[in-house]
């Protein structure tokens, strides 16, 4: 599903360059739940980004499918993003005021749905996170474990085949994490959607099967692990 050969990332600085990604070569498969770590500024957030068609690479190559994304123009990497990718964040990115029903159906908007196909699909997907009696709710009258529920609505409303998620715990109370790991568990294990998850707590990273981590723009650790029950 996913591989990269020798990506690097520069950003320009007041002092030169900063090189955030170094020669990274991995592959991921379909159906795998990968856990990236690494302390601030490893450049696990960058590969994120670079995995998300959010950013492309200085120099390596990406083959997402078998397809070089890096050749994709930017209309092209958005088209491909909105079919192929959801992505939940630590902030939630909910749009205050809008209903959750409308924020679950945004993705689909943009994807060219009409207006009544894609109340209904956000409807079902709200009802496939447990939150159908909430749907005409604002994220300010929902509880922080609720928001993040939505947010993961709005990223399996595509039906997207890969989820990638930035510290999507890293708002919520423990108890409130693990329902929403355990959720992440269940998509992986019974519906086979590849999960990428960028975190820096090693408790939240044990409920995925492999775990990748990284220090000063390199991959220093790639091991399979033994997930936690959800």
């Amino acid at each position: 599903m996913i591989e990269v050969l020798g990506i690097e990332k520069d950003y320009p600085t007041g002092a030169g360059v900063f090189q955030a990604l170094r020669g990274v070569s991995l592959g991921i498969a379909a159906g795998e739940f990968v856990a990236i770590m690494g302390a601030s500024g490893s450049g696990k957030s960058t590969f994120m980004n670079l995995l998300g068609c959010l950013d492309r690479p200085t120099r390596g190559s990406y083959h997402l499918h078998g397809q070089d994304v890096s050749r994709l123009s930017s209309d092209q990497l958005a088209a491909l993003r909105n079919r192929e990718i959801g992505f939940v964040f630590q902030g939630f990115n909910l749009l205050p005021k809008l209903t959750a029903l409308d924020n679950v159906a945004l993705p689909l908007m943009y994807a060219g749905m009409g207006r009544q196909a894609r109340r209904q699909q956000a409807q079902a997907t709200l009802n496939r996170v447990g939150l159908g009696d909430r749907s005409h709710h604002t994220p300010l009258q929902l509880s922080g474990g609720q928001q993040q529920r939505v947010a993961i609505a709005r990223a399996l409303a595509t039906r997207p085949r890969i989820i990638f998620a930035d510290e999507p715990t890293g708002n919520l109370d423990s108890e409130t994490s693990r329902q929403v790991m355990g959720f992440f568990s269940q998509l992986n294990h019974e519906e086979g959607i590849t999960l990428v998850l960028v975190t820096h707590e090693a408790d939240i990273a044990a409920y995925a099967r492999r775990r990748i981590r990284f220090q000063d723009g390199r991959v220093v650790e790639d091991v399979a692990i033994e997930a936690v029950a959800a």
